[in-house]
């Protein structure tokens, strides 16, 4: 009566063993297709990096009794200010 239960068994774990090493294999195929693929792309990209110009903390404004005031780090600054429009964006 044991070994009615022992066949099965032996079946099922045959199966699984089976299934993990077939998986493994197609886990490993996989990653060496994608791989490929990944260098092949590398070698046709022409990613070009761009540097766009950085923003500075040139001073702070800030709202006292409805009035805006401006500190400004450096004297030369003031000036700049003082010459140029200034942009005023919202960041809402």
């Amino acid at each position: 009566m044991s070994l009615d239960l022992l066949i099965p068994f032996g079946i099922l774990l045959a199966l699984v063993i089976y299934l993990i090493f077939t998986r493994n294999a197609f886990e490993k195929q996989m990653l060496n297709h994608y791989e490929g693929k990944f260098d092949e792309w590398k070698t046709h990209n022409t990613l070009e990096v761009k540097e766009d110009d950085k923003k500075e903390l040139v001073g702070l404004l800030y709202k006292q009794h409805y009035k805006y005031h401006l500190e400004v780090f450096e004297e030369k600054e003031l000036e700049i200010i003082n010459v140029s429009k200034i942009n005023i964006k919202e960041m809402t």
